[in-house]
């Protein structure tokens, strides 16, 4: 009896609080690769990879020192990860910092110095980068948690070669229960974050299978009453036609209305392809795609969702076709008979869903019947989070869980909201937690007793961070929803299909890992598209690691052949003076050492890649702010407002500011103005005829003195603005100055503006009009003919001005 209750042992460290961390081989292991070399830890969710991690850290803060950083991609988890640090690390809590958008730029700047260890989402980070106000170079371990999304243009990637770049002593360690869907796609997650190592563990590990439960998936059919597949039926009915119409078109291969996503997307790139050929086929085959779009997603909610879900669907469509500037496929929607008899049966059901039915049944069953505790549901829809939360509010004490961006008809949760909602649900304050994706990924959310898909999710990755929420420490159900002869019943062979491969491509990563890293070496070079300096493991000859000391005490079997592991077997690190080195990679100085100009760029410019990419050069410094007047400064004179050529049309006819008025204000605060015109068809934007366009280029350049710069693409924009600078700043011995407000309007800005809005006949014409007239006043009483003796101002214009001015306001 005594030895069963006996405390598990515990790993023990100089930086880690006694007692604290239990210790498990597998963690061990995993930790001793990762902390000699840049690695992939994949885990099962829930069996600690944030411990691995933590291990890491702490062995390179001793030994190395510097400081640790952390990314996640949500702010509670963010939150989640500095509170373990803090109460496993034997620092104190203030130098353990988070950051995400709530701090401050310069709060973070100030911050970062004094921080041992760094929380942060990586879009903060990415910021702070790009705008100069940290430096990685004594960044001594990086771990990317949820590495999966290093794709694409993430943030994690920007950082992941800033890092290897700019840190003396890199380390990275990348983590996933879920790296990717195939072997190719772990590659480019590999590739991006600079991984050398491939670490796999899976529940079927001896190390590893006594801390994990079962997670059998238990799919319920949900049969669907009649009047919600009239509704169904009535909007595939509408799709069915308006697939017809992109059939004759030569776009649509098939009418029928399940098309996948991936038909859909073919057709929207011929459609595309029509377009920038300047054919009117295009213009219309994209709107009525728009209308199959929408009708796609009403369908989608009546089916998989709820009644209630596709009734505000409805609602938000109808508001959107009231609104000035509506398109034609919003208002083509609502205004077609069988969408509106569609809507008047959804308005009149008043039914109980299938779905919200069994839902309450499970968690009678589950909080009831079983003595259960807790439940999560996740759902993907928001609108069906808060009608579902209000609905099981009536039977159960339960609370919603969404993201913190507000949408039409919704309010999103604060970071602080998110939290309290978390800590109550682990404190068994509430038992249901309804949530949208936000908490798949990572959340400490405790040990539930049933986890309840409302509809099943098409994607490996996040079925199984969703799964890894129950079945940790005790055996729970998840249960999927899914009605029949719908939407769903496809999802769930895909869902199958990949999680079985997931499964299978973890299993055989385990056997591939040589290969891949092979492979990495032959296409990163060691890290040489990172660095000038050759990459090398911190091994002799012999291939062992210099700092392997053997461990005689308990429960360490096995451990003394695993690099590293020793570190955290008795609390005692090697500390002998035998020239042995730790660090894992050596590189060259951060690269802001040369740094000879400075760019301020407008921080709403981070959408694009420019600030980014001027923020590698090793000749240029940039710094984020926000901008009054135009978006990147390059001198005390020239200031540069950059367009992309559907967003320079679009500023001539549409919005409140025009790029008149933006340009106005640059020329107003500096001498040499510049509008870069980024892209290509520059003259077949929308509807506007090319003379237009011209006049416009020639206002710019004459009215206002601004020089009118063309670009083909981002990357020659950033070599423009560079070229630019290094003119300035280098050739001319000028100092780069941020000034100048928008503020108020000129009398004549003010005047154009009046008249611009008439029928939205927008600048240039207005000051046709207030050049010919003199005031706004006699613009106002010219008649038709009268007004058409404006340069621009034809009868159709002039016609319209006056059905303006001169119809009766009827509200």
């Amino acid at each position: 009896m005594a030895a069963q209750d006996e405390e598990p042992p515990s790993i023990e460290h100089p930086l880690l609080e006694p007692d604290f961390l239990e210790r498990r081989l597998y963690q061990l292991k995993l930790a001793g690769t990762a902390a000699n070399d840049h690695t992939l830890v994949c885990l099962p969710t829930g069996l600690g990879k944030t411990t691995v991690s933590l291990l890491v850290t702490a062995r390179r803060l001793e030994e190395v020192g510097g400081k640790s950083v952390m990314l996640a991609p949500t702010k509670p988890l963010v939150q989640q990860h500095a509170e373990f640090y803090r109460d496993a690390l034997q620092i104190p809590d203030e130098e353990v910092v988070v950051f995400t958008g709530d701090v401050s730029p310069e709060d973070r700047a100030a911050t970062w110095t004094e921080a041992t260890v760094v929380m942060a989402t990586p879009q903060v980070i990415e910021n702070d980068l790009v705008g100069s106000r940290i430096s990685l170079a004594d960044v001594t371990h990086i771990t990317f948690d949820e590495c999966h999304r290093a794709t694409g243009d993430y943030a994690y990637n920007y950082i992941a070669e800033r890092y290897h770049a700019d840190a003396r002593t890199p380390l990275v360690t990348g983590m996933s229960a879920s790296p990717g869907g195939d072997e190719e796609a772990i590659l480019e997650v590999c590739e991006n974050l600079g991984i050398q190592e491939v670490e796999v563990m899976t529940e079927e590990d001896a190390d590893v299978s006594e801390f994990t439960h079962d997670t059998d998936v238990e799919w319920e059919r949900i049969e669907l009453p009649e009047e919600v597949l009239e509704i169904r039926d009535a909007l595939n009915e509408v799709i069915t036609d308006r697939l017809e119409t992109l059939k004759e078109l030569g776009i649509a291969d098939s009418t029928q209305p399940d098309q996948s996503q991936k038909d859909l997307n073919r057709m929207r790139a011929k459609l595309q392809e029509l377009i920038n050929n300047d054919q009117s086929e295009g213009y219309e085959g994209m709107s009525i795609h728009a209308e199959v779009m929408k009708l796609r997603q009403a369908v989608t909610l009546v089916e998989t969702q709820s009644v209630e879900a596709v009734r505000r669907y409805f609602d938000r469509q109808r508001n959107q076709a009231r609104s000035s500037g509506a398109s034609k496929a919003s208002q083509r929607l609502v205004s077609d008979p069988r969408v509106r008899e569609a809507m008047r049966k959804a308005e009149d059901f008043d039914q109980l869903h299938p779905k919200y039915r069994k839902t309450r049944m499970l968690l009678a069953e589950t909080l009831g019947l079983e003595d259960g505790e807790r439940v999560i549901v996740f759902t993907e829809s928001r609108d069906t989070a808060e009608a579902l939360t209000d609905f099981l509010s009536d039977s159960f004490d339960a609370k919603r869980f969404v993201g913190q961006g507000d949408r039409e008809g919704s309010d999103g949760m604060t970071q602080t909201q998110q939290q309290e909602v978390l800590d109550d649900f682990r404190a068994g304050e509430f038992e249901v937690l309804v949530s949208t994706s936000v908490a798949e990924e990572g959340l400490d959310v405790p040990e539930v007793d049933l986890v309840l898909f409302y509809e099943p999710v098409p994607t490996a990755i996040r079925s199984i961070q969703r799964k890894g929420r129950t079945g940790r420490q005790s055996e729970g159900r998840v249960v999927v929803l899914m009605a029949e002869d719908t939407r769903d019943e496809a999802y769930f062979w895909i869902s199958r299909r990949r999680e079985k491969e997931m499964e299978s491509e973890l299993r055989d990563l385990k056997g591939v890992a040589d290969d891949i890293e092979e492979e990495l070496d032959d296409s990163q070079q060691a890290l040489t598209d990172f660095d000038d300096t050759e990459s090398g493991a911190n091994v002799n000859d012999d291939g062992d690691d210099p700092g392997a000391v053997g461990d005689s005490s308990t429960g360490t079997e096995g451990v003394e052949s695993q690099p590293g592991l020793q570190e955290f077997s008795d609390g005692e690190s090697d500390s002998s003076d035998d020239g042995a080195d730790t660090t894992a990679v050596e590189t060259h100085e951060p690269h802001a050492d040369g740094e000879t100009i400075e760019i301020v760029a407008d921080q709403r410019e981070m959408d694009a890649n420019i600030a980014r990419d001027l923020s590698k050069r090793d000749d240029c410094a940039v710094r984020l702010e926000t901008l009054e007047v135009g978006d990147y400064i390059c001198s005390d004179r020239v200031v540069v407002e950059r367009k992309s050529v559907a967003d320079f049309v679009d500023s001539l006819v549409d919005g409140d500011r025009s790029v008149f008025e933006q340009v106005g204000a640059m020329a107003r605060h500096y001498s040499r103005p510049i509008v870069v015109v980024e892209g290509d068809g520059l003259y077949e934007q929308r509807d506007v005829h090319p003379n237009a366009v011209r006049g416009a280029l020639s206002s710019l350049a004459v009215d206002f003195g601004a020089s009118v710069l063309r670009t083909t693409d981002e990357d020659e924009t950033t070599e423009l603005l560079a070229v630019i600078a290094g003119r300035e700043q280098e050739t001319s011995d000028r100092t780069v100055s941020v000034h100048g407000e928008k503020g108020a309007k000129t009398l004549a800005e003010q005047q154009e503006y009046v008249v611009s809005s008439i029928a939205e006949i927008g600048p240039v014409t207005a000051r046709s009009l207030l050049e010919e007239f003199g005031t706004v006043e006699a613009v106002m009483i010219a008649s038709e003919e009268e007004l058409q003796a404006a340069d621009g101002v034809g009868n159709v214009t002039a016609e319209r001005i006056r059905e303006v001015i001169g119809s009766e306001y009827t509200g």
